[in-house]
């Protein structure tokens, strides 16, 4: 008899890509729903569809987040996905046959197609972007980390599976940029509890570093104009985190504009 699956996500307002997220993993022996307080028709949407939902607005960050949601799964597996993703039919076969018959001690990864204003990426560090993303629910949870949050599995063998995961990661650029402001505010702060240090220099140098990185070394350019665009984004979004850290180490409270 296969291993039974949870898919866990957490959501808010996230009504208008839930439906077709949940469309995706439709055949999942559960899925379980963390809603952080939405004020749309996210619950009802998920309830609707059958899935399991639970409400926690004491939002403590992403990895503790999606550590509670864990808690509420109860099969042997757990498959973490986000509202703004969607298994495509060859992710799904691939998943199925793991539960088949799991490797001992291992954790799968899978392939992200990430879509930035209305083309997804080919390059520019954002394919494959392999995510580890199915795991034994029993052994292994995901870090506290506030943001990019991560799945905590040392010592498992990371094995990768075929099909990707569409994320539709930036369909609306205002949305986006907000989002990622919001990113970098809470890494600058997660950061400097933990003691890290920047330099006015070092905020310059990293963020000429993420540009060229993004153009240059994972070969942006190849994704036409999106790639350019990405380019600078990713170098705005490094500037926005090391400026805050600065502006933390400094004895600065009020968010930088």
């Amino acid at each position: 008899m296969p291993n039974r699956l949870s898919v866990v996500m957490i959501a808010k307002n996230a009504a208008d890509v839930l439906p077709d997220c949940l469309a995706s993993v439709a055949w999942a022996d559960e899925v379980v729903l963390l809603d952080s307080g939405s004020t749309d028709s996210t619950v009802e949407i998920a309830l609707q569809a059958g899935a399991k939902v639970f409400i926690n607005e004491d939002w403590q960050g992403f990895g503790k987040q999606r550590q509670l949601a864990q808690i509420y799964a109860s099969h042997d597996y757990i498959l973490m996905i986000d509202t703004d993703e969607r298994v495509t039919s060859e992710l799904a076969s691939a998943l199925k046959s793991v539960l088949e018959n799991p490797q001992p001690d291992a954790v799968y990864s899978i392939a992200r197609r990430n879509l930035f204003l209305g083309r997804f990426m080919r390059h520019s560090g954002w394919y494959p972007d392999r995510v580890t993303r199915l795991y034994a629910r029993s052994r292994y949870r995901y870090n506290d980390n506030q943001v990019h949050e991560s799945l905590e599995a040392p010592g498992a063998k990371v094995v990768p599976l075929k099909g990707d995961l569409l994320h539709l990661t930036c369909r609306d650029f205002a949305s986006f940029q907000r989002k990622q402001l919001n990113y970098a505010t809470a890494w600058a702060q997660e950061r400097h509890q933990r003691g890290k240090k920047v330099s006015i220099a070092g905020i310059f140098g990293h963020t000429l570093g993420a540009f060229c990185k993004t153009l240059l070394l994972r070969a942006g350019f190849l994704d036409g104009k999106q790639g350019w665009l990405l380019a600078v984004v990713n170098a705005q979004y490094t500037f926005n985190k090391y400026a805050e850290l600065w502006a933390l180490n400094q004895g600065y409270t009020e968010k930088l504009q």
